[in-house]
Parts: C-alpha cells; sequence; structure tokens
C-alpha cells in the first residue's frame, strides 16, 4: 500500500499523453482564468463590504440567483467543449468550427428564455426573510446582470472553442483584461470617483457587464484571426447545423440540468443561511467569499480534464484519458494545499478584509464584530473538504469529458440536495446555530466526492470509448 502511495506522487516523465505537463498546458490558463473571474467578483463584493455588510450581502444572494437562473443555459451549453474536443481528437478541425457556432446560436435563442425568468427571481426574493435595505440593493444588482444575460450566455460560449483544442492562453488573457477593466469600472461607479455619480451596488452590476463585454469581443477576435480561419475556417463554418444542435442539446442538457439543480440548491444553501439573521448573512457572506476564491479556479482544472479526456476519447486513447486525470489530481491537490495554509492560520486577517469602513453606520461595525468569530470558525472547517473536493471537479470534469453526463447530472443533483435539506433541517428543526451547521455541509460535501471517484475507477464511461470507435 505505501509503495503504491509513494509510486502516485513520485515525478512523472514529460513523454506520455495525459502526463502533468500535457494537463499543466491545458489547465494552468483555465486555473487562472477562473482566478481572474473569481477575483473580478470578489473585488465587486470587497468594494462593496466598505459600504455596508446589507450591499455585500445583498451582492451575494443576487449573484447567486442570477447564476441559478443562467445556469441551466451555461451548463448546457459548456458541453460544447467536449464537442470540439473530441472532433479536434479525431482530426475534424472543420468541425470543430461548426460546433462552436451552433453553440453561439443556441446562446442567443436563450436569451428571451432568461428573460422570462427574472419575476421568479424577484418572487424568492420577496420570500427570502432577509432585511428590507438588503432586500432592495439585491433586486438592483440582480435586474442589471440579469438584462445583461445575453453578455453572459454568449461570453460562456465564447472559450468552448478554445478549451476545446487545448489553446486555453487566450481565455486567461481575456479573463485578465475583462477583470482590470471591470476593477477600474467599479472603483469609479461604485464610489463615484471624478465625474462619474455614486452607483453604489448598481455601479457594481454595471462594471460586471463591461468587463464581460470586453473579454467576449477579444475572444471573437482571435476566433476570426487569419491565423485560426486558416487551421478551422472559422469564417466559412457559419451555417446552421440542426444534427449538431441536436447532438449539444442531446449531450448538453444533461449538463444543464446538472449544474441549475446544483446551483439551486447551492443558492437556496446561501438563503438558508441569509434568512438566519443579519450577523449570520455577513459571516456566511465573508466565507462564501474566501470559498469562491478557493473552490471556482478548481472549476478551470475541470474544463481542462473535461477538455483532455474529450480528446483523447475522440482519439480513441483510454489510457491517456486515465492518465490526465491522475496528473490532474497531483496539479489540484498541490493548489489546494496552498490554500489550505491560509485557511488554517490566517482566518482572522481573511475576515478583516471585509470590514466595514470606519465612517459606515455603527449598526454595520456592530453587526460585522458579531459574524467576525463565526466566520473565523466556518474558515477553518472550509479547509477539509477543498482538499476532498479535487476528486469531485476532475472526476466530473472526466466523465463529461467522456459522454458520461447523465449519470453525473443525477449524482451531483443527489449529493447537493442533500447537503441543502440537511442544512434546513439542522437549522430551522433542531435549531442549530448557523456557523455550528457549516460542519454538516462539509461533511457531506467533504465525502461525497469519493462516489465519483468509484464510478471513474469501476470503468463504465470506458462505454463511451467504444461508441467513439
Amino acid at each position: 500500500m505505501l509503495g503504491k502511495v509513494i509510486g502516485f506522487f513520485k515525478p512523472v516523465k514529460f513523454k506520455k499523453n495525459g502526463d502533468i505537463h500535457d494537463v499543466l498546458v491545458v489547465a494552468l490558463p483555465m486555473l487562472l482564468s477562473m482566478s481572474f473571474d473569481t477575483l473580478m467578483t470578489f473585488v465587486d463584493r470587497l468594494f462593496l463590504s466598505k459600504l455596508g455588510p446589507a450591499e455585500m450581502n445583498a451582492s451575494l444572494g443576487a449573484g447567486g440567483m442570477n447564476m441559478v437562473l443562467t445556469t441551466f443555459f451555461t451548463g448546457m451549453i459548456s458541453y460544447t467543449t467536449a464537442m470540439v474536443a473530441q472532433r479536434f481528437g479525431a482530426g475534424k478541425k472543420n468541425e470543430c468550427a461548426s460546433v462552436f457556432m451552433q453553440a453561439v446560436y443556441l446562446s442567443i435563442v436563450c436569451v428571451p428564455l432568461l428573460y422570462l425568468t427574472i419575476p421568479l427571481g424577484h418572487l424568492i426574493f420577496d420570500h427570502q426573510g432577509v432585511a428590507p435595505d438588503q432586500l432592495v440593493h439585491q433586486k438592483t444588482y440582480f435586474n442589471i446582470l440579469m438584462f445583461g444575460g445575453v453578455v453572459t450566455l454568449i461570453r460562456n460560449a465564447a472559450p468552448c472553442f478554445f478549451s476545446g483544442i487545448g489553446e486555453t492562453k487566450i481565455i486567461m488573457k481575456a479573463a485578465f483584461v475583462g477583470m482590470l477593466v471591470n476593477i477600474v469600472c467599479n472603483y469609479f461607479l461604485i464610489f463615484g470617483v471624478g465625474p462619474f455619480p455614486r452607483f453604489g451596488v448598481a455601479g457594481a452590476a454595471y462594471g460586471t457587464v463591461i468587463g464581460n463585454i470586453v473579454s467576449t469581443a477579444m475572444l471573437f477576435i482571435v476566433y476570426f484571426s487569419k491565423k485560426n480561419h486558416c487551421r478551422f475556417a472559422t469564417r466559412s463554418n457559419l451555417k446552421v447545423n440542426f444534427e449538431q444542435v441536436k447532438e449539444l442539446l442531446k449531450r448538453g442538457l444533461p449538463s444543464g440540468v446538472e449544474m441549475f439543480l446544483n446551483m439551486a440548491a447551492f443558492q437556496l444553501l446561501i438563503l438558508i443561511f441569509h434568512g438566519l439573521g443579519p450577523e449570520m448573512a455577513t459571516a456566511a457572506s465573508v466565507m462564501f467569499n474566501w470559498d469562491m476564491v478557493a473552490y471556482v479556479p478548481l472549476m478551470g482544472l475541470e474544463v481542462a480534464s473535461t477538455s483532455l479526456v474529450g480528446r483523447y476519447v475522440g482519439a480513441k486513447q483510454a489510457a491517456a484519458a486515465t492518465r490526465s486525470t491522475r496528473s490532474g489530481l497531483k496539479v489540484g491537490w498541490a493548489y489546494s494545499l496552498m490554500i489550505g495554509v491560509l485557511l488554517v492560520f490566517l482566518p482572522g486577517v481573511l475576515t478583516d478584509i471585509f470590514r466595514p469602513e470606519a465612517t459606515a453606520s455603527a449598526e454595520a461595525l456592530a453587526i460585522f464584530e458579531a459574524a467576525r468569530p463565526m466566520s473565523i470558525f466556518m474558515l477553518r472547517f472550509a479547509t477539509i473538504y477543498i482538499f476532498v473536493e479535487v476528486l469531485l471537479v476532475i472526476y466530473c470534469g472526466a466523465l463529461r469529458g467522456a459522454g458520461d453526463t447523465v449519470w453525473v447530472m443525477i449524482a451531483c443533483g443527489i449529493m447537493n440536495w442533500f447537503n441543502t435539506v440537511a442544512l434546513y433541517v439542522a437549522t430551522h428543526i433542531f435549531n442549530v446555530p448557523g456557523h455550528y451547521a457549516w460542519i454538516i455541509v462539509v461533511g457531506v460535501y467533504g465525502t461525497a466526492p469519493l462516489i465519483f471517484w468509484r464510478r471513474w475507477k469501476n470503468g463504465k464511461w470506458r462505454r463511451h470509448v467504444l461508441d467513439a470507435e
């Protein structure tokens, strides 16, 4: 047993498809890209925290609801990465561009459907039980993000082509520029610097939309460049292909349903914490902001896993697909180790970053001081599942890349909803304080990913390799 453990972590020679070098080429830019996206949202909430806890909590609640209502569409369309990767691995380069354009067209078609969900978000907010001042800010932030949904959906589709062919550096660069634009816009629009009026919460939402527009435009400029047109005929493959749309819907719908169920459960989990009073809402907001910083970049590894496994399935290389998952785990755990050190040893420092300005109201300062010890407690416990969640992102991505999307959908849905129900029972039936109930959430998220590991190990996903043959 010890020999196997040592063998798993011994240095890898960069000679085979699916080794660490292979994974890093795709994953590192995606991890950085997700980090930039995370930092963009993080700065929104950090700036708003200086206005007061109500503004910061509103951005978390509204941003989460926006993600819930868009995730079905973005999750469905994100399967484009696997479809492009499979065709790229099979040497069908012209089809890569055609598949991508179907994703863009489908994104545009989904926009009116997304707008129809706005009243649902308002209805949920009205029954959430949050403080009146937070509710006003929450609806403002939510409305702007939702009406910018056309940008959100197209921006979600835009990176799929590049992640599918494994050229993820451009995604990283676009995300970096979008982040810078967002931060600058936030500073001027939230606080009202110079000739700009003070928009507050609305300014944070406008900054997000503007940053997304810039990063999306960059990706499309590169996509239609002369270089990519010569390789993939990007300017010629513009027709609607109903067969590819049908394939995208067939394979992507399970991913869309899965991500919708996951985000809906997670948003409900946040709403449960926010319904326990402003102190608990503030503690949870601080914790989830840092949780986002820790976890979201790992989703870059998930996209890389989907891309590499999809490519090797298309090329009929099951052994390389298996190697890429092992390499992804090593990269993920190295990242989680760095995050874990911060969460264990510096939770107080991480919490105090969100302290309101001294000029904030006495009530806002009192709420933060009451929330601080709860936030520190929750951050330390979050360390546990950050390590185990690496299993989830790697094996979820790998199973999607292999086409095993229905099983992933069912398993993720059960995991997330069980967790939310468990939190509700603990806090509302047994009256467990929110920060202690967080231990239950960590326990479920920390152990459930082992199921995904077992699914990959039993090899049932290999039938999709046979289908590709």
